[in-house]
């Protein structure tokens, strides 16, 4: 199994690093909008394969540092899926926002039994998603 380390520390992180993620989307980030995320995020962890010196999966989360926290993004590269990456991110960003009242996301139904299975449980939202600007300069 390839070695794999997390970490919050996105100061050396290339957007070369960032590639492969949000595969089947029709507009994918961009690994230099990712790179940005990343850094403008309020709170992060990266699963990096020492190996081969990349990215392979990130979480993020948006918070007041109060009451409220929001997971904005989870991804993991396909071919690093089903090793147990997502869950490790996910469970390292509740504890990193366990103090908060509330940690809030919104993911398609499909994927509802993922974060169940992480300790999170269903819940109705709203949205607006726009699409177009996925990539802003």
């Amino acid at each position: 199994m390839n070695n794999i380390i997390y970490t919050s520390d996105v100061t050396s992180i290339t957007a070369k690093q960032l590639t492969g993620f949000f595969v089947g989307w029709p507009t994918p980030p961009s690994p230099e909008t990712l790179r940005q995320l990343l850094h403008k995020s309020d709170c992060r962890v990266l699963a990096i394969d020492e190996d081969e010196n990349a990215v392979v999966g990130f979480i993020t989360a948006l918070t007041d540092g109060v009451l409220f926290g929001y997971i904005s993004s989870l991804e993991v590269r396909p071919a690093h899926q089903n090793l147990g990456i997502g869950k490790q991110l996910v469970t390292r960003m509740l504890a990193e926002l366990d103090h908060l009242y509330a940690i809030d996301l919104v993911c398609d139904p499909d994927i509802q039994p993922f974060y169940e299975r992480c300790g999170l449980r269903p819940c109705s939202a709203m949205i607006v998603r726009r699409r177009d600007s996925l990539n802003p300069g």
